[in-house]
């Protein structure tokens, strides 16, 4: 019997991936480790498709997945021309930022003034780095104005503004129901009773400050004028920040109202919550009014603070304004 010698059986060698593709393997595994590292697991599970189209082309990713690519990149491929990237703003997934690093600061500004002459001369008589703003219609306003200037004190014109509900700001109060010629011509008599002005904030103004239409005549007006426009924030409807960036005026608004409880204990916490709020965010800005136990607070505060700068509200508006600004970008 012819014994057969079969030959064995060769076993194919399946060829293995190249050093190039496992060299942009590993790079790619280091480049996903760095991005689960620095935006998470949870980003990384949605970003993980549009890292691979880093090494990948769309024509191969649609080969792969057995689809016809996305018309916008067919057509790119076409015309040799890259896509145009469209980017959202996920507001609700910013990341905090980082926290403050220095000395912060603190700006008071005291409304309401002019009505009472006894308290307002208490007004002046604090630090001039606190703005006083006063209100155009009492007797007394331009010849208290003028001395709180002298004082040092920046003077701002404490504008009424219409009000939500039955409170009632004053006369010459802009009104959302008055024409724009009939407002400014109010703004113009409220600017001319308050003599050294550098701004105005919104006395009351929950209606008014909501409503874009009414503060666009108004913000064209102050910008010509190049004054500012602090938004004493009586309603989280406001539309100031916006309109204000609109026109290239300069604004802000308001953190903390000192004295919405009129008990020592309840300013003694607002003022700690200003503390806070300047250490978290290197600038604070709070509003008081011209009440005894206000004032007495305010003054204690401004004697004994430490490790906080005391600013104007000028200062105030220039270190907090871009954030703001910014803001009413991405609102508009």
């Amino acid at each position: 019997m012819v014994m057969l010698r079969l030959k064995p059986i060769r076993k194919t060698k399946r060829r293995g991936p190249s050093r190039e593709v496992l060299r942009i393997a590993d790079g790619a595994f280091w480049i996903v480790l760095v991005f689960a590292v620095s935006f998470g697991a949870g980003r990384l599970a949605t970003g993980f498709p549009n890292l691979l189209g880093l090494f990948m082309t769309p024509g191969v990713i649609a080969a792969q997945a057995d689809v016809a690519p996305d018309p916008i990149v067919r057509m790119s491929l076409v015309s040799g021309h890259a896509p145009a990237i469209r980017t959202t703003i996920a507001t609700d997934d910013v990341a905090a930022p980082p926290p403050f690093v220095g000395t912060p600061s603190i700006a008071i500004v005291i409304d309401d003034l002019g009505a009472d002459a006894r308290h307002t001369r208490r007004a002046i008589a604090l630090p001039a780095q606190i703005a006083l703003s006063f209100l155009p219609y009492p007797a007394d306003t331009p010849r208290l104005a003028r001395d709180a200037a002298r004082a040092g004190h920046e003077i701002l014109v404490h504008v009424p503004m219409e009000a939500v509900g039955p409170q009632n700001p004053g006369p010459m109060s802009l009104l959302t129901g008055q024409t724009p010629e009939e407002n400014l011509r109010r703004l113009d008599w409220a600017l001319a009773r308050v003599p050294g002005f550098i701004g105005v904030n919104n006395h009351e103004g929950s209606r008014f400050t909501s409503d874009r239409n009414a503060l666009a005549p108004v913000m064209k007006s102050l910008a010509v004028r190049r004054i500012f426009f602090f938004d004493s924030r009586t309603t989280p409807d406001t539309q100031v920040a916006s309109v204000a960036f609109a026109y290239g005026v300069r604004t802000t608004s308001r953190d903390v109202f000192l004295d919405d409880v009129d008990n020592i204990d309840a300013i003694d916490a607002q003022l700690h919550t200003l503390e806070r709020k300047a250490h978290e965010h290197g600038i604070a800005i709070a509003i008081g009014h011209p009440r005894e136990i206000t004032l007495d607070a305010v003054a204690y505060w401004a004697a004994h603070r430490s490790g906080i700068k005391l600013v104007p509200l000028s200062e105030a508006i220039r270190l907090k304004a871009p954030k703001q600004n910014s803001l009413a970008l991405l609102r508009r």
